[in-house]
């Protein structure tokens, strides 16, 4: 596997802190911006399949065409998580939780822009993009009673629900599949990469991949572990067990490791993609360097722009960069697993045009995150690339959010 060779350290400038600003490869493409409707699924409360006011669950759908009219990708919207009935209740009046509340139109850009400038493996085929309202990463299926009301955690028969829909409408056909997500969304494919080829047949070649969705069971700065206990309560409240990895359920002593990519993986058999920074944002923000570990605010100014960093807290960053390429080790040269792994401060690539594909997107190994995921899905080339440290990494988008700097787990990305 090549891994970029260090470069300057003038190449970490920070690209955003207060919003994240999708540039496209032009300016008028800007005025092409693709806009799709809500699609919300007929009779799926007669089963079961609502978000966590009781809502409907939603997708967006634009059809392929061509030679691309069989090709279908499916990507999972992010949006953190609830573990908590508090939490849950809360975020049942939020457009986490309902699609009441929700945009009824979504751009398409990046992997689901239908412009082969801006996506050239995938820009004709069935692109849909799966609301998120259950705050489990689509795995849940429980309930419980809030005051009068019923908080609805049923992640599971959403997504059973939105197949079932999209089979009537030509999935049950399709010849190639790509299911995808960002975020928590990233991390529901590996909850359901191997149910969607099961469901589909072997006629059809289903692939997955998770986009900045390999969140890590790894110790905090102060060595505590703060997302273990999270994603615990999580599947405990959400009732999640029953539809984690079988074989990793077998394999582990506690359920809530299988809610971990880094268990769950080897015991998947559908051919992977593995997006990721490995200074992912949101996990150095909420993860490695939670708030609670850092009363006084001395790493504020670091959190908001990686080029103010010490010396020292640069160091214990490349902690987290480490816990990254460890739990990744095992699957270095398996023909079946992809990877760009860079290291830009950055969460989510795939859905903004100009870290996906555009002249001065990120590369490694001189191809975009489009062009690498294209070679490792079609075949047509070695598709594992792993970027040095930080900060040698001069084609970088360093994008940190003012929202993702400031929120905790269950209203995150």
């Amino acid at each position: 596997m090549a891994r970029r060779r260090p470069q300057t350290w003038a190449a970490a400038v920070l690209a955003a802190v207060l919003v994240v600003v999708v540039v496209t490869t032009a300016a008028a493409a800007v005025g092409k911006r693709l806009l799709v409707d809500m699609t919300l699924v007929p009779d799926a409360a007669s089963t079961g399949a609502v978000c966590l006011d009781g809502s409907p669950p939603a997708y967006h759908l634009h059809r392929g065409s061509g030679a691309g009219a069989h090709g279908w990708l499916l990507q999972f919207e992010g949006g953190g998580w609830c573990n908590s009935a508090r939490s849950c209740a809360e975020r049942a009046g939020t457009r986490r939780g309902s699609t009441s509340l929700m945009n009824k139109l979504e751009v398409f850009s990046g992997v689901l822009s239908n412009d082969s400038a801006m996506n050239p493996d995938f820009y004709n085929w069935n692109r849909v993009k799966l609301r998120y309202c259950d705050g489990g990463s689509f795995a849940g299926d429980s309930e419980f009673t809030n005051g009068s009301s019923v908080i609805h955690m049923r992640g599971q028969r959403i997504w059973d629900a939105i197949i079932t829909d999209l089979c009537q409408k030509g999935l049950d056909k399709a010849k190639k599949v790509l299911l995808s997500g960002c975020s928590a969304g990233g991390l529901a494919t590996f909850f359901h990469c191997d149910n969607l080829q099961e469901r589909l047949g072997g006629a059809t070649t289903v692939k997955c991949m998770s986009d900045a969705g390999f969140f890590l069971d790894v110790d905090d700065i102060s060595g505590n572990n703060t997302i273990r206990p999270f994603f615990s309560s999580l599947v405990a409240l959400q009732g999640a067990e029953k539809n984690l990895n079988k074989d990793c359920l077998n394999s582990t002593l506690d359920p809530y490791q299988c809610y971990f990519p880094q268990y769950t993986l080897p015991n998947i058999k559908t051919p992977y993609f593995i997006l990721n920074s490995a200074y992912d944002v949101y996990q150095f923000h909420h993860i490695f360097v939670p708030p609670s570990d850092d009363p006084r605010g001395q790493w504020s100014r670091c959190n908001a722009d990686p080029s103010t960093c010490s010396i020292s807290q640069i160091a214990t960053l490349q902690g987290l960069r480490s816990a990254m390429l460890t739990a990744l080790k095992p699957f270095e040269g398996e023909p079946k697993v992809g990877m760009f792994v860079n290291s830009c401060f950055a969460h989510c690539q795939s859905e903004l045009q100009d870290t996906w594909f555009a002249p001065n997107s990120p590369t490694l190994q001189n191809e975009t995150i489009a062009e690498l995921v294209g070679d490792w899905y079609f075949e047509r080339d070695a598709a594992q690339a792993i970027d040095c440290a930080y900060p040698c990494d001069s084609s970088c988008h360093n994008i940190i959010p003012f929202n993702q700097v400031h929120t905790c787990y269950n209203q995150g990305h």
